[in-house]
């Protein structure tokens, strides 16, 4: 089993930047896939990007290509996501999501465990 506890969300302007952590407890972080999810205002929540155990593969959604970078360091048991170029569509709030195995989760149903989310917000 394994807790994460999501942080780095805040207020930021159209083009600016931030990076969000995950922090997961337990000694078996580099059993587990990972991924982060957002959920904006009435929307469903949405895949963003994924990361192997090895971090030697990495998945994003077509919306945040080439501005969204995720990365994992398993000695320190934290998986983060660097968001450039922001845009105000990015707006909602971020989850960490864990699965162990190799499968990466791309949809929420496929992950096991979640981080209690952290705002992120796009002023115009």
């Amino acid at each position: 089993q394994v807790q994460l506890v999501d942080s780095g969300g805040g207020l930021v302007q159209v083009g600016g930047s931030l990076r969000l952590s995950c922090a997961a407890s337990g000694r078996t972080f580099s059993a587990y896939t990972m991924a982060w999810f957002r959920q904006g205002p009435g929307k469903e929540r949405e895949f963003v990007a994924g990361i192997s155990w090895s971090g030697g593969s990495t998945y994003y959604a077509d919306s945040v290509k080439g501005r969204f970078t995720i990365s994992r360091d398993n000695a320190k048991n934290t998986v983060y996501l660097q968001m450039n170029s922001l845009k105000p569509e990015d707006t909602a709030v971020y989850y960490c999501a864990a699965r162990s195995g190799v499968v990466i989760p791309t949809r929420a149903e496929q992950s096991s465990y979640w981080g209690q989310g952290t705002q992120v917000t796009v002023s115009s």
